[in-house]
């Protein structure tokens, strides 16, 4: 039984079997992209809220919503982490004041 958890990875033999394992790389790199960009995003709105300044932190909010909601919408996260990542958000920089 300790040999069913490393199961051996079966090689694609088909012409299409292969082709979509060459989609399979392409879509998880451009996927890994977008799911970093999100991360990028939210991380720069964390850290204007950290310095302070209210007025910037609006500003990187509002470019950070557009990534959020076109990464939901490509499905690369679930619609309701983008909603409650958007929501921590405001309510961050509602806290400021």
């Amino acid at each position: 039984m300790a040999t069913a958890s490393k199961a051996k990875k079966k090689t694609v033999r088909t012409a299409s079997g292969l082709k979509r394992a060459r989609q399979g790389i392409k879509e998880n790199a451009h996927n890994s992209s977008l799911r970093s960009r999100l991360r990028t995003a939210i991380k720069a709105v964390r850290k204007a809220v950290s310095g302070g300044d209210k007025a910037a932190a609006t500003a990187t909010y509002q470019s950070a919503q557009q990534i959020i909601d076109s990464t939901a919408d490509k499905k690369i996260v679930h619609k309701n982490k983008a909603a409650r990542d958007k929501s921590r958000l405001v309510a961050a920089i509602k806290a400021m004041a």
